[in-house]
């Protein structure tokens, strides 16, 4: 009986890399959203640390997915990444005087969320955190397409708040992947799917 193939990982899980990195990222950008600090330094120091650690942790996180043939995981990230480096511009952009385009930002947030809508119902299939996860991203887009079809501040705060969670969700999902093996337990939680895939159906 032949035993069942299972793909060779060429490098070590790299999922906890991409979430620290995206948490960093958020970290930089939580002053910024809630309003502590807009000065061209400040969007400077934030658009440095989105660009390394936002976009590099998550590009190398993607890239390294890819290769240990983790579609899903190596999509996610190496799109996010790119996210970031545009995060990066855009401050950079800012801190410089120059406001980008409203509607080019409008259109490339709606098929964001129609890509991340998609994500996650199929991180469902993976585990109840990272569908909560992908849900806290589609609640920012939405609020940021809001916003930008109403003329609204009202949303400043909201969107401020999922900044906040997102990068402790992101957080702890990371130190679930790296502690809870390290201890031999659960030290933080990390539920099951949400979904279950459909059986093969017989011939």
């Amino acid at each position: 009986m032949n035993e069942p193939q299972h793909p060779v990982m060429l490098f070590a899980e790299p999922t906890p890399m991409g979430l620290i990195g995206l948490a960093v990222g958020c970290a930089a950008l939580t002053p910024i959203a809630f309003g502590v600090t807009l000065t061209p330094a400040a969007l400077k120091t934030a658009a440095m640390l989105c660009l390394l650690f936002g976009g590099g942790c998550q590009f190398l996180a993607g890239v390294m997915s890819l290769a240990n043939k983790n579609l899903y995981g190596g999509t996610l990230f190496t799109a996010f990444a790119f996210n970031w480096v545009m995060n990066w511009w855009l401050l950079t952009s800012i801190a410089g005087g120059v406001m980008p385009d409203h509607s080019v930002l409008l259109a490339t947030d709606a098929c964001f969320l129609l890509i991340f809508l998609a994500m996650t119902y199929g991180f469902g299939f993976f585990s109840g955190l990272l569908f909560a996860f992908l849900l806290v991203i589609d609640l920012m887009y939405a609020f940021k397409i809001i916003a930008a079809l109403t003329g609204t501040a009202a949303l400043g705060l909201p969107i401020a708040v999922l900044t906040v969670v997102l990068g402790l969700l992101a957080l702890w999902i990371a130190f679930a992947l790296l502690l809870n093996p390290v201890a031999g337990r659960r030290l933080f939680w990390f539920p099951g799917p949400v979904f279950r895939a459909a059986l093969p159906q017989p011939k």
